[in-house]
């Protein structure tokens, strides 16, 4: 089940979405890394305390709580970026599942998107670009003729409103906004099922998928 782009967990789920996601989903990409000539670390957000998160609580557009409980969700409250940058100062590339640990030692499930913006912010990085199944932001899921190849953030609240940004975009937008917030300079959601897709995102006059801009 899902809530604005958030999936429920329960006590039971949160401990198999730790054992899948920190475990052969980490280690099978890190595998992968290290075979084609990298050297990839694993890790999750408990590690070094590294995303200090708290229960996640539900809000309407106007700020008021929603009665709906998404169980062991977090809402990150804090990122630890030296564990990051000490690897990347040794030349690993660190591979990080999404989860974080509150003050009582809980596992909280973190939304990969959200995580991904929270920890571009910290680590103050020049862009932040989030793979996914879709082109980008389309007006209409069933046309590719409407994406959508670049937004500037003044323009978010009213595709919102339009219902063009929904569901699982939501929290990508949001983590885009994060990021560009802090500092980082651009944002891109693109299709991580096309071959070369970073590449021709960046190198390319056109792009492949949708860049948010902060405006």
């Amino acid at each position: 089940e899902f809530v604005q782009g958030l999936r429920v967990t329960d006590g039971e789920t949160v401990e198999i979405a730790e054992m899948v996601l920190a475990g052969s989903i980490n280690k099978g990409i890190v595998q992968l890394i290290n075979q084609l000539g990298g050297q990839a670390v694993g890790l999750c957000g408990k590690d070094g305390n590294m995303i200090q998160a708290k229960k996640h609580e539900l809000t309407d557009e106007l700020g008021n709580p929603i009665a709906i409980d998404l169980g062991y969700v977090g809402e990150i409250i804090r990122v630890k970026p030296e564990v990051i940058t000490t690897l990347l100062d040794a030349n690993y590339i660190p591979v990080v599942a999404p989860n974080g640990v509150g003050e009582n030692g809980a596992t909280y499930n973190i939304n990969a998107d959200t995580m991904a913006g929270e920890m571009a912010a910290a680590l103050k990085a020049e862009k932040l670009i989030l793979l996914t199944d879709r082109l980008g932001i389309m007006r209409d899921l069933e046309d590719q003729t409407t994406l959508i190849p670049s937004i500037m953030t003044n323009e978010i609240d009213k595709l919102v409103a339009d219902d063009v940004i929904k569901s699982g975009m939501l929290p990508k937008v949001a983590a885009c906004v994060t990021a560009l917030k802090a500092g980082v300079t651009k944002t891109h959601i693109i299709d991580g099922r096309l071959p070369h897709t970073i590449l021709l995102e960046i190198f390319t006059s056109t792009g492949i998928g949708t860049e948010i801009i902060l405006r």
